[in-house]
């Protein structure tokens, strides 16, 4: 590929490296220049131009990112039409996103002008979910590279283990003073984790905590038609001969591992009886809250064995917990005062989309931008605010008609954060939180608004509520006016996750199984698999 100056009766049949305007011709960037366009530019008065020449063996950059993306993609893994070099891959169905990391590795280190990102390796994803991205630098590079980088690749790297349609069994173990509401929430708690996978709670025993009742029922239950059985323990494992490690063995089964470097979830066992999976769970998987277990129990669901190795690889990243510093709570009783408000986001560029404004593309019959406030209208939360910034007009015109109140951010090219800093000082005094929606999720329902506005009014000491899915936070999110000051602090594109961070514990979690609290339409991909 030749790349520089070329005069402009040589341009025709070239590519245009930058965007070229002369009097009223103008050449988009990466556009093959036509005998009539290099006529124009040169009458114009323009004699060269920046330019790119592909020579004989040479690829284009959209049929070289195809042809890369497809050798990548394995099973439930489909890629997206090409588009200035660059090809998405998207998970067919949910599952867990599995990576041959060092395959990956070797394709990106075959050139610079060749690059592949994924989100991180064993990730739960849902359907429809962007899971890489194969990217040409170049507008064409030689086919002797691509072949190079198909042969560094010989197997689909990249593929998602669609979860099954599992049945789990759970046994509690019993000891004086472990109150039955705690094994209650638990099982419900339990039952949200299974949800998002399509599994379900097939049995629910409990027994004492000892290690003859505790074998009885491990054997039992490993005999039945449950696909995995799990243990909650009145008591943490500490040991292998501790009353679950020695009860799995005394069923017959085997211990795989014991213990895990991922905090929290350090006291997780896992082991095996007649071909099925057994966990005992750490304490901390009584909370919704994203812990180790999950990770183990996400693979199990999408059959993945667990092995030894696969715990003892899971320290980086492994550190789940919180920070400690957080505003104080606020006092009872906020809720009652008054509904809380609503605000959607619609003021961004929409870089990624390309020239097109993606709030105002049709989706269903209406602008994207106008589900996402509909949405906020048709739930409890008032009043409604919509923030305006990039194509003001044209926002509020996608909008005509509805009971809103617009508020234009004129900084809104800063980034986010003066969106979010602009929505909250035009709130009412009275709302004591407000539900902030992103413009560019139209398929959050308003029952997801009421959800998160119900768990706020019953915890008067949260100072935020968020939904998840398969323990990874989504969106909108609920910030209570405590809250609030710490806005005064974000900069740039930070947004609900900087005030998240502040708030820690104080941040209650809401599982869901609905997949539109984790998909925004960022890029022209996902607008056309959102249409089809």
């Amino acid at each position: 590929m030749k790349f520089g100056p070329v005069a402009i009766t040589e341009a025709a049949g070239c590519i245009a490296a930058h965007t070229v305007r002369a009097g009223d011709v103008i050449v988009r960037k990466g556009a093959t220049i036509s005998a009539e366009d290099a006529g124009r530019l040169a009458a114009a008065g323009l004699s060269e131009l920046v330019a790119v020449r592909l020579e004989s063996g040479d690829i284009d950059e959209n049929a070289a990112a195809a042809k890369l993306a497809a050798a990548l993609a394995g099973q439930g893994v489909v890629t997206e039409t090409p588009f200035t070099g660059r090809v998405n891959l998207f998970a067919a169905a949910a599952g867990v996103l599995m990576i041959d990391v060092a395959a990956i590795d070797r394709f990106n280190r075959i050139d610079e002008a060749i690059t592949a990102a994924t989100l991180p390796v064993m990730k739960p994803v849902v359907a429809g979910e962007m899971v890489g991205t194969v990217k040409i630098i170049p507008y064409g590079l030689a086919g002797s590279l691509v072949n190079e980088a198909l042969a560094a690749v010989p197997a689909a790297p990249i593929a998602v283990a669609a979860y099954r349609p599992a049945s789990v069994g759970v046994i509690s173990t019993l000891l004086p003073g472990l109150k039955p509401s705690v094994i209650e929430k638990t099982l419900r708690i339990m039952a949200d984790r299974l949800t998002p996978a399509g599994a379900s709670l097939s049995a629910d025993r409990r027994v004492p905590h000892e290690v003859a009742p505790l074998a009885q029922a491990i054997a039992k239950m490993a005999a039945g038609p449950a696909d995995i059985v799990v243990v909650f323990g009145a008591s943490a494992i500490t040991d292998r001969r501790d009353v679950i490690p020695q009860a799995l063995l005394a069923a017959g089964g085997r211990i795989e591992h014991l213990g895990m470097p991922v905090d929290p979830g350090n006291l997780l066992l896992i082991g095996e009886l007649a071909g099925k999976p057994v966990i005992g769970a750490p304490g901390c998987a009584r909370s919704p809250k994203e812990n180790g277990f999950d990770w183990v129990l996400q693979r199990c669901l999408a059959g993945i064995p667990v092995r030894k190795a696969d715990i003892q690889a899971m320290g980086v990243g492994g550190l789940l917990m919180e920070i400690v510093s957080r505003p104080q709570p606020r006092a009872p009783g906020h809720a009652e005062a008054a509904p809380v408000a609503g605000i959607v986001l619609a003021a961004g560029r929409s870089t990624r989309m390309g020239e097109a404004n993606k709030l105002l593309q049709a989706v269903r019959g209406k602008p994207l931008v106008r589900h996402a406030v509909e949405a906020q209208l048709a739930s409890r939360a008032g009043p409604v605010l919509v923030v305006t910034g990039h194509q003001q007009k044209e926002v509020a015109a996608a909008l005509a008609g509805l009971d809103i109140r617009l508020v234009h951010n004129p900084d809104f090219a800063s980034g986010l954060a003066s969106s979010v800093k602009a929505g909250l000082a035009a709130l009412p005094a009275s709302a004591p939180g407000v539900v902030i929606s992103l413009g560019d999720m139209p398929n959050v329902t308003a029952q997801v608004i009421d959800r998160l506005a119900e768990v706020f009014a019953d915890r008067p000491d949260a100072l935020a509520v968020v939904p998840t899915l398969l323990g990874q936070r989504g969106n909108p999110v609920l910030l209570a006016r405590a809250l609030f000051p710490a806005v005064a602090r974000l900069t740039g594109d930070q947004g609900a996750r900087r005030l998240l961070d502040e708030a820690g514990d104080a941040v209650a979690e809401v599982p869901l199984d609905d997949p539109a609290i984790a998909l925004d339409v960022d890029t022209p991909e996902a607008l056309r698999a959102l249409i089809g």
